[in-house]
C-alpha cells in the first residue's frame, strides 16, 4: 500500500494562496482520508469528485458579489448591479469581496492532485482507460472553469498545474508569478480542449460530458476576445509580461475559437420549444416558463441540482411578491423600467422609452393593468412578472395609488417629466389616495366599494422592498410552489448554468465580430442572424427580416441581454465590452408606477425615476478587480492590479 501524501500537499500553496479554515459546504476535509480511501474505487473517486463539483464557481441561486459562493441570505443579486433590476437592500455599484483568489487556488490544488494521483492506481484498482478518461476529463474541465473564473476577474493571473509541495520545495518556487492574461486564456483554451478529448458525449445530469466543455470554452475564448479588442488597460510586471490586457491582433483568433466550440454543439442541443405554438403568445409564454423547470429539457447543457432537504437554496422566498410572503422577505429583484424597454411589443416613443400618454398629452387610460402589456413579447412576461397578471392562481396586485381628481379632459401628468420627488410631496399628492405601508385602510370608491390605496404586493411609498419599480421578477420562480411553503431553505429548483440559448448567442456574436474584421465576411453574418434568428422567434420577439437588417453588434448584445436576464451573466457581459462605467456612472433606473382613477374606472400608468433616487456609480478600477493584498503580502511575485 503506497503511503499517501494528501497530509503535505494540502499546505503545498499555504505559503502562498490563502486557503479558508473552513469551507461554506458541508463536506468533510479531505485530509482525513488516505489516497487508497479515495483512489482505490469508484465510490471514493465519486466522493472526491462531488467535493470538487461541490466547489465549482458557479454563480447561481446561492451566489452574491458582496458575500460570494454558496451562501443562503440573497437579498442584494447580481442583476441589483447590472440595471437589469433594483433592491431596498442595493443603492450603488460594487466589485466582489477579495477573498474569491484563495479559494480558487485551493480548488485547483486538489484538482491538480486529482489528475496526478489518479493515473497511478489505474492497474492496481483495474479501472479502464475509458473510466480514468472520462473522470481526468471532468478535471481538466473544472481546473479550465476556475481558472476562467480568476482571468475574468483578474486578468493574468499564476498557472500552477503541477502538485507543489512544502516543506520539500523551497519557499521561492512556490511563490509562482502571475502569466499574462493572454498565456493564462491561452492555457483555459488548452485545459477545455484537453476535456472536450476524454470527456463522453453524456454523463450524469450536473456533471460534465465533451459538449460541456466546448459550451464553457465559447464563453471564454468570447471574453478573451472582447478583452482583446475593447480593454484599455493596461499592466505589465518587469518581465514585460502584460498581466492586463490582450494584444488587439488576437482578438479574431479568440473570437474564432469562441465560434468553433459553439458550433461544436450544432445537432446535439436545441432550444427548447416542447410547448411553443407559432403565433401563440400565450403557449410561448408558457414555454419559456417551463424551460426553466423541465429536467428533460434539450436545451440544459450543464446544471447544479437541489433537493430538498440536503441541498437547498431561498430564491422563492426572497424574491416572491409581497402578498405571497410568510417569512418576512419578498422583492429582493424589482426589474427596472429600463429593463423592460428593451423589449418589443409595447407602446413606445419614436426614441424606444415606454409611452404613457396619449396625443393631448394626456395619460392613456386602461381598462385592465394587463391592456397595457397585451402586446408585449411573450419572454418578457415570462421574465418578470407584469402588475395585474397571475401567479399561483392569483392576480399579483402591483399599484402605487388611487387618483381621485377629475378625469374630465383627461389626467394631465402627476409631475413635470424627470421629476425625482415622492407623490406625496408634489402638486398632485390632494388628488391621490396612497399608502405608506403594507397595513392599509381601505378607500371608499364613488360606486361605494372598498378599494387598497395600493395593491397588497406594493408599491408603498415608506416600506421599500416590495415592486420598487412596478415589476417583480418571474424567472426562476417556482410556480408550482405553494406559498405556505416559501420560506427560507426551502427551494429546490435546478439552476442551469449553461444552456444552448447561450451557446447560440456566443456563436452569434462571436461570428459578428469575425465578420466585422473582414473574416469570412458574408457567411459569419449569415450564421448570426440565423442564430439570433432562432432566439427570437422562440421568444416570441419581433423578428429580423435578413442579415442584412444585423446592422451592429448592439443588436446581438440586446438579445443577449433579454435573453440571459436574471442568470447572473449580464454583468460579466457589461464588463468585456467595457461599458459598465458608461451605463451605470451617474444615473438613475426608472419605474413604472400604476395608478387607478376611480371617477374613470380606469388604469394609467406613470413613467418617472425609481423614487429613492438611488444614484449608481462604477468605478472603472472594478474592470480588473483588487487581488486580496494578504496574498500580496505572502508572495513578492505577485504584482497588483492597477488602482488598488
Amino acid at each position: 500500500m503506497r503511503p499517501s501524501r494528501y497530509n503535505t500537499i494540502i499546505l503545498s500553496l499555504a505559503l502562498l494562496f490563502t486557503v479558508p479554515a473552513c469551507t461554506k459546504l458541508d463536506v468533510p476535509p479531505m485530509n482525513v482520508v488516505q489516497d487508497d480511501d479515495i483512489f482505490g474505487s469508484p465510490n471514493g473517486i465519486a466522493s472526491y469528485m462531488a467535493r470538487l463539483y461541490g466547489q465549482l464557481p458557479i454563480q447561481d441561486f446561492r451566489y452574491t458579489p458582496r458575500r460570494g459562493f454558496n451562501e443562503f441570505w440573497i437579498i442584494d443579486p447580481f442583476p441589483t448591479i447590472t440595471g437589469e433590476a433594483l433592491s431596498a437592500n442595493q443603492s450603488s455599484a460594487e466589485t466582489e469581496a477579495v477573498y474569491y483568489w484563495g479559494n480558487a487556488y485551493a480548488l485547483i490544488r486538489d484538482i491538480n492532485y486529482f489528475i496526478k494521483t489518479l493515473p497511478t492506481y489505474m492497474e492496481a484498482s483495474r479501472f479502464s482507460q475509458e473510466d480514468v478518461d472520462h473522470w481526468l476529463g471532468e478535471a481538466y474541465f473544472m481546473r479550465a472553469v476556475t481558472y476562467f473564473e480568476l482571468a475574468k476577474r483578474y486578468g493574468g493571473v499564476p498557472i500552477v498545474d503541477e502538485v507543489l509541495n512544502f516543506p520539500e520545495q523551497p519557499i521561492e518556487q512556490l511563490q509562482v508569478p502571475r502569466s499574462s492574461e493572454e498565456a493564462t486564456y491561452n492555457h483555459i483554451a488548452a485545459d477545455f480542449d484537453q476535456a472536450w478529448e476524454l470527456l463522453p458525449e453524456s454523463n450524469q445530469t450536473g456533471r460534465a460530458n465533451k459538449y460541456a466543455a466546448a459550451g464553457f470554452k465559447s464563453r471564454a475564448m468570447l471574453f478573451g476576445g472582447s478583452i482583446a479588442k475593447y480593454n484599455e488597460i493596461t499592466l505589465f510586471d518587469n518581465e514585460n509580461s502584460r498581466l492586463c490586457g490582450i494584444p488587439a491582433e488576437r482578438a479574431a483568433d479568440f473570437f474564432k475559437q469562441a465560434y468553433d466550440a459553439a458550433k461544436l454543439l450544432e445537432g446535439h442541443y436545441s432550444l427548447y420549444k416542447n410547448g411553443w405554438q407559432a403565433d401563440d403568445k400565450e403557449a410561448q409564454y408558457q414555454n419559456y416558463v417551463d424551460l426553466f423547470f423541465d429536467e428533460e429539457s434539450p436545451e440544459n447543457i450543464f446544471v447544479k441540482q437541489y433537493g430538498y432537504p440536503e441541498s437547498v437554496h431561498g430564491y422563492d422566498v426572497y424574491n416572491i411578491p409581497y402578498q405571497f410572503q410568510v417569512a418576512g422577505y419578498s422583492s429582493s429583484v424589482n426589474p427596472t423600467l429600463d429593463f423592460v424597454e428593451l423589449f418589443d411589443g409595447l407602446p413606445k416613443t419614436s426614441d424606444g422609452r415606454i409611452e404613457v400618454y396619449d396625443a393631448a398629452g394626456k395619460y392613456e387610460l386602461y381598462d385592465n393593468q394587463m391592456d397595457f402589456f397585451a402586446d408585449a413579447e411573450p419572454r418578457l412576461r415570462a421574465t418578470i412578472i407584469f402588475p395585474g397578471d397571475q401567479l399561483k392562481n392569483e392576480t399579483v396586485e402591483i399599484w402605487r395609488g388611487i387618483y381621485t381628481g377629475d378625469v374630465a379632459g383627461g389626467i394631465d401628468r402627476l409631475q413635470p417629466v424627470g421629476a425625482r420627488t415622492t407623490y406625496e410631496n408634489s402638486s398632485a399628492a390632494s388628488r391621490l389616495v396612497t399608502s405608506a405601508v403594507p397595513q392599509q385602510e381601505p378607500h371608499e370608491l364613488p360606486d361605494g366599494t372598498l378599494m387598497n390605496p395600493a395593491g397588497r404586493s406594493g408599491r408603498f411609498f415608506n416600506f421599500a422592498a416590495p415592486a420598487l419599480t412596478g415589476f417583480s421578477v418571474r424567472k426562476w420562480l417556482n410556480p408550482d410552489m405553494p406559498p405556505a411553503l416559501v420560506v427560507e431553505n426551502r427551494s429546490d429548483q435546478t439552476w442551469i448554468e449553461l444552456r444552448y440559448a447561450e451557446v447560440l448567442l456566443n456563436r452569434a456574436e462571436a461570428a459578428y465580430e469575425l465578420a466585422e474584421a473582414g473574416e469570412g465576411g458574408a457567411d459569419y453574418l449569415g450564421d448570426a442572424y440565423e442564430c439570433i434568428r432562432q432566439i427570437q422567434e422562440r421568444a416570441g420577439a419581433d423578428i429580423l427580416p435578413s442579415p442584412a437588417a444585423l446592422t451592429s453588434i448592439d443588436i446581438i448584445r440586446k438579445e443577449r441581454r433579454k435573453e440571459l436576464s436574471f442568470e447572473n451573466k449580464i454583468w460579466w457581459d457589461l464588463k468585456r465590452w467595457r461599458i459598465m462605467d458608461d451605463e451605470q456612472n451617474g444615473r438613475t433606473y426608472r419605474a413604472l408606477m400604476p395608478f387607478y382613477a376611480e371617477n374613470a374606472e380606469k388604469w394609467f400608468f406613470d413613467d418617472r425615476f425609481e423614487e429613492r433616487n438611488a444614484i449608481f456609480t462604477f468605478d472603472t478600477r472594478w474592470y480588473y478587480q483588487q487581488i486580496d493584498p494578504g496574498e500580496i503580502t505572502k508572495s513578492p511575485n505577485l504584482v497588483q492590479n492597477p488602482g488598488y
